[in-house]
C-alpha cells in the first residue's frame, strides 16, 4: 500500500500515542528544541519542513527525519526522495515520531505503509534543579575526575559501549561540529575510564547525554555521581536551572536513576523504520 493510499486508513486511528506530560507545553517545546539542536550533525539538509540527517554514527536522531512541519509537498514524494538519499549513504531510511510531528496522522501513515516501530524512548525532564540536593562529596577514593576534548569523550564511550572505529569517527565529528557546545567529563582509575557523561546547555536548560559506566562498575553509584557532577557543574559554571536527558523506555535501571535524581516523563517519542531497513 503506497503511503498516499494509507492516509485515510491512518486518519481513522489518530495521532501518535505519545502525549505530552503534565508539564508546561511550552518548556516541553523548547526541550525539543534544544535535543534537536545538540543532536545535530553536519550531514542534514532540510526539505519542505523535514529536518533530513545522514550522520553515520550511533545516535538515531542524528540519522534520522524530523517532520517538524507539515510543508507543502506530497509525503510519498518527500519519502521517494529521502530513500534514494539514504541508501546513497548506506543507511536505513528511519522517521522520528513524537508528540510535535506535522502531520499530526504521519505515524499512522507510515505504520499503514509497513514501517516498522522501532526504539520507544523517553525525554524526562528536570524543571527546576535543586542544588542543595546534588553535593556529590569528593571523588571516590582512588578515582580521578577530568575533561576531556570531542574527540577522547567519543572515544572513551565508543570503548564502553562496544562501537566500531568508523562510529567513534562519526560521534567526534558530530560533537566538533555541534551548534551547542557539549563538555565531556571522564570519571577514572588510572588509564581506565569507569564512568562518563556529557553536558550540552542553551541557555539556563542543560542537557545530559551519553552517560555510560563500564562492564562491572555498575551498581556502585557511578552513574549517578557522575550525572550529579554534572548537573552541579552546568549549575554553578554556566547558569543551569532547568535539564533534560533521553532514555530508552524500558532501560528500567537508568529511568530508577533518573527518577531518584528528580526527573521525570516530559515525553515521548519512537522511531518508524522502512521496510527492508
Amino acid at each position: 500500500m503506497s503511503v498516499k493510499a494509507a492516509a485515510g486508513a491512518a486518519a481513522e486511528e489518530g495521532p501518535p500515542a505519545e502525549r505530552l506530560g503534565r508539564h508546561d507545553p511550552v518548556f516541553l517545546v523548547r526541550v525539543e528544541d534544544a535535543g534537536l539542536n545538540a543532536s545535530a550533525p553536519p550531514q542534514q539538509r532540510w526539505m519542505d519542513g523535514w529536518l533530513v540527517r545522514f550522520n553515520p554514527g550511533k545516535a538515531q536522531r542524528a540519522r534520522c527525519i524530523n517532520a517538524v512541519a507539515a510543508g507543502c509537498r506530497g509525503i510519498d514524494e518527500k519519502l521517494a526522495e529521502c530513500a534514494t538519499l539514504y541508501r546513497s549513504h548506506g543507511l536505513p531510511m528511519t522517521v522520528r515520531i513524537t508528540p510535535f510531528t506535522q502531520p499530526a496522522e504521519l505515524d499512522g501513515v507510515l505504520r499503514q505503509a509497513g514501517f516498522g516501530y522501532h526504539d520507544d524512548t523517553r525525554v524526562m525532564v528536570l524543571p527546576r534543579i535543586d542544588r542543595v540536593a546534588l553535593d556529590t562529596g569528593p571523588v571516590p577514593a582512588g578515582l580521578t575526575w577530568a575533561e576531556v576534548s570531542a574527540a577522547d569523550y567519543a572515544e572513551a564511550v565508543g570503548a564502553l559501549r562496544g562501537s566500531s572505529t568508523p562510529v567513534r569517527q562519526a560521534h567526534a565529528e558530530r560533537l566538533l561540529a555541534s551548534p551547542v557546545p557539549y563538555r565531556g567529563f571522564v570519571l577514572t582509575h588510572g588509564k581506565e575510564v569507569v564512568a562518563c557523561g556529557q553536558v550540552a546547555q542553551e541557555g539556563a536548560l542543560v542537557g545530559l547525554y551519553d552517560i555510560a559506566t563500564a562492564t562491572g562498575q555498575q551498581r556502585q553509584g557511578r552513574g549517578e555521581w557522575v550525572c550529579k557532577r554534572l548537573l552541579a557543574f552546568a549549575f554553578d559554571e554556566a547558569g543551569a536551572r532547568s535539564a533534560y536527558l533521553q532514555v530508552g523506555a524500558y532501560n528500567a535501571g537508568a529511568r530508577r536513576l533518573y527518577t531518584r535524581l528528580g526527573f521525570e516523563d516530559g515525553y515521548g517519542y519512537h522511531y518508524r523504520l522502512a521496510p527492508g531497513g
